[in-house]
């Protein structure tokens, strides 16, 4: 791909964004670094977040390189339909802070795997705890390290190794002063990541302006409606070519509500944010958080649609390809490479801050699960101080095992987004399962979890393979099945064997409990009260004017 360098303008605005964020960063960590010694103001910054740091820590912990680069190549090849991982989660966030927040609050919850020992036992959660670990290291942090090194080479020019480098050391430095350092440097994280995204929008509507001899921000949008009116249709029927990726209204009422609710509601990673305060803070971040995901398409996905009308121009054929060769995620680095000297600066900052907020989150909670669920337990050891020197060297050794190991998983052939959902998705529906009935069935007893968790994960690589060993053509006509053009087989879409999986995983787990006559009185059920759920008046207003937006979205788009 041809690449305008950075020149002297943007390293400037890079370094302004550099010393802004290490500079906050050092002020919160001496400011706070009397508590820091103790294990949950160091992991969970235990009543020190505010709602706006909870809510900007949860969207730059979620938007990584996989998000700016890789749904935006989906809004290239798709359109708008990709947005359904970003609006759905709107919806999400607001059914977490009312209904999951409220148990793990209540029950003095800090971990996933404390959940899940204290509902099902010992066995179950330090298995889940290793899982975790495994997942979030050999997975999640070697794609974000390495799809963002891959994005900023492209955009820099720098070198690859280099910028892999440079970006977990950034990394490391911010999770070594604890949550509280990782969720406010987060909300300049989120400044330059929205800022920088909607310059390139900008930008990038522009150019398709200028092609058709239109101006202004809104008439450049409804041109590209006009050019790409395939492209703007949030629910796919089963003949369009991308209904594997998301089959219809599976995306409303099937398993994008499974991908959704696991993410934002079972997964240290996200939850780790709000745990450390009370319901109230909580619930207003995980909204403010609610009302930034509704914008993340804006700065994701148009950039890549006006990227598809463009190259049907004849723009962009040297950097996204041609043909076979055709690779959709080189639309925002071309995009980002055709930046006037010093608003490149900021977008690069952008796209760097969006990674390196990712990283440090993910590293905080490979460091929690190690510190908390494995090793204390271990040597059932109480000193908080080693317990906090611990969970800092597991930060370093995770970012080093992911430099080390990410060049050999093959990330770059199969794209980030699809890496990280593929291998995310064989255990989503397993886990979901386990923590709502967990939460909401008192019957349900540590036999039904084991089932899902295990039988769940055995029963997605089935369905994964089956059309190796079975014809499934006969499913076409209902839409529950595609013929794969780089199979050649008829597959079933990836949400709906999530949904089926889910469907299984809760039969088995209600037949197991049911079977088992000591689960009438189970001691580790959890006592719910209705009331606990009950949200405030001004939390209510806000969460229907959300829903409002959305419904309005879907059926404008539709």
């Amino acid at each position: 791909m041809q690449q305008n360098l950075l020149h002297t303008k943007d390293y400037i605005v890079f370094l302004i964004y550099f010393l802004i964020v290490a500079g906050y960063g050092i002020y919160i960590y001496n400011k706070k670094k009397k508590a820091v010694s103790d294990s949950k103001d160091f992991f969970l910054a235990e009543g020190s977040l505010t709602w706006w740091a909870i809510g900007a820590s949860l969207i730059a912990s979620n938007i990584s390189a996989e998000q700016m680069i890789g749904m935006s190549g989906s809004g290239f090849k798709m359109g708008l339909a990709i947005s359904t991982y970003e609006w759905m989660a709107a919806a999400t966030l607001i059914i977490v802070a009312v209904f999951f927040l409220p148990i793990y609050l209540k029950n003095k919850i800090y971990t996933m795997p404390q959940f899940l020992e204290q509902r099902y036992g010992k066995t179950v959660a330090t298995i889940m705890a290793v899982f975790w670990l495994l997942l979030y290291v050999v997975v999640n942090l070697t794609s974000i390290l390495y799809l963002g090194a891959i994005a900023l080479n492209t955009v820099s020019g720098i070198n690859f190794e280099v910028c892999m480098i440079a970006l977990a050391f950034f990394a490391v430095v911010i999770t070594l002063g604890g949550m509280k350092v990782i969720g406010f440097t987060d909300v300049i994280q989120v400044f330059f990541l929205i800022l920088g995204g909607l310059a390139t929008t900008y930008l990038a509507l522009g150019l398709v302006g200028q092609q058709y001899n239109t101006t202004g921000v809104f008439n450049n949008f409804h041109l590209l409606m006009q050019q790409a009116p395939d492209h703007f249709h949030m629910i796919l029927d089963k003949n369009n070519p991308n209904y594997l990726d998301l089959p219809g209204l599976s995306v409303l009422v099937g398993g994008m509500w499974i991908v959704n609710l696991n993410y934002w509601g079972c997964n240290q990673y996200i939850t780790q944010r709000a745990l450390g305060a009370d319901l109230k803070t909580a619930r207003n971040g995980l909204l403010f958080a609610g009302f930034l995901k509704m914008l993340m398409p804006i700065i994701a996905v148009i950039p890549g649609i006006a990227a598809y009308v463009l190259y049907q121009k004849g723009m962009f054929h040297e950097g996204i390809g041609v043909g076979a060769d055709q690779n959709p995620d080189h639309a925002y680095p071309v995009l980002l490479n055709l930046l006037p000297s010093g608003l490149k600066g900021l977008s690069f900052a952008a796209l760097t801050a969006a990674v390196v907020a990712s990283l440090a989150g993910k590293a905080n909670s490979i460091s929690t699960i190690f510190s908390l669920d494995i090793y204390k337990k271990i040597y059932h050891t109480t000193d908080e101080k080693k317990i906090v020197v611990v969970g800092r060297i597991t930060v370093v050794v995770a970012m080093i095992l992911a430099i080390i190991i990410s060049p050999f998983l093959g990330i770059d052939k199969k794209g980030g987004f699809q890496f990280i959902q593929e291998y995310t998705g064989f255990v989503s529906p397993g886990i979901f399962a386990m923590f709502i009935m967990g939460f909401f069935w008192k019957r349900t007893n540590s036999g039904a979890a084991m089932f899902a968790m295990i039988g769940g994960f055995l029963l997605s690589i089935v369905m994964k393979v089956l059309p190796k060993f079975a014809d499934l053509s006969g499913l076409a006509a209902s839409g529950w099945s595609k013929l794969n053009p780089d199979s050649g087989r008829f597959e079933i879409a990836f949400l709906d064997r999530m949904g089926i999986v889910f469907v299984v995983c809760i039969a088995g787990m209600i037949i197991i409990s049911l079977m088992d006559p000591k689960s009438k009185n189970n001691p580790r059920g959890l006592e719910v009260d209705a009331q606990m759920f009950k949200p405030s008046t001004p939390f209510l207003v806000i969460s229907l004017l959300i829903v409002g937006l959305l419904t309005a979205l879907y059926t404008i788009f539709w």
